[in-house]
């Protein structure tokens, strides 16, 4: 299942979300080479999250193999800094169009219930909440952390509790046979941080690369959280369909409810 739109509508230009993906998306081209072999593994080196180097869990020279003759070696000064520049990278195309698109999707509603300065801030005190649940899982990992997708785990945290009921219309595939339905959000994402505890469950103990699930679910939670302190009411006022007061009908749509 695949969100492609929901019934919501904003009211603010959501200049952070904006922003974000704009950083995004400037990190793929300029830090990362648009996915080059050398200027990939360049980026992921020094200015991915490791734990073990963070923490200084790992001794420092340790080499790590990122692929066919490209080695990262780890070093012994502070990387504190990686805890944020972690979350403007990612690993290939399709990490960076999937996680850029969910933002989209849920990203403009939760900044329109705080307003743009205030969602910046939450963004980034999600992205450290669940790095930071992901280091406690394994703080002795050689393996660098990049990505948005903890960051984003706080914004849908943050959605789930403003919109439960507004509905997120889902792409589906059956085989061959592609369809749509939609669902109300506390479902959705319901699902989504289901699937995140028992991944992640399942990866205690593994080693080497992979998805950083704990940090998903860490992000998720802080962005809840987080999201009671940082919204808004009179901006959260003019939502219709926040809370669980409203009920929406999976046909209906903001424009025609205007007309």
């Amino acid at each position: 299942m695949f969100p492609i739109r929901d019934d919501n509508p904003h009211f603010l230009t959501p200049y952070a979300t904006y922003t974000i993906i704009g950083l995004n998306v400037a990190a793929w081209i300029f830090l990362q080479g648009l996915g080059s072999n050398a200027a990939l593994a360049q980026s992921i080196c020094t200015l991915g999250l490791i734990p073990g180097e963070l923490l200084s869990t790992v001794p420092a020279g340790t080499r790590l193999p990122l692929g066919p003759g490209i080695a990262c070696v780890l070093g012994d000064g502070p990387t504190w800094h990686t805890t944020i520049s972690s979350m403007f990278l990612h690993g290939g195309w399709f990490h960076l169009i999937g996680n850029m698109w969910f933002l989209w999707i849920f990203g403009n509603n939760v900044e329109d219930s705080m307003g743009s300065v205030r969602f910046l801030f939450f963004y980034l005190l999600s992205g450290l909440a669940a790095a930071a649940l992901q280091i406690a899982t394994n703080p002795d990992s050689a393996v660098p952390m990049v990505g948005a997708s903890g960051a984003i785990g706080g914004v849908m945290g943050a959605y789930i509790l403003l919109y439960p009921r507004v509905h997120v219309h889902m792409l589906v595939f059956f085989g061959f046979f592609i369809t749509t339905f939609a669902v109300p959000a506390f479902v959705m994402l319901g699902y989504w941080l289901l699937v995140q505890l028992i991944s992640g469950f399942g990866s205690l103990g593994a080693q080497g690369g992979g998805v950083a699930f704990w940090a998903h679910v860490g992000g998720f939670v802080a962005g809840a959280l987080l999201v009671l302190v940082f919204r808004d009411r009179r901006l959260l006022a003019r939502h219709p369909y926040h809370g669980w007061r409203r009920r929406r009908l999976p046909t209906e749509s903001w424009r025609r409810i205007q007309r």
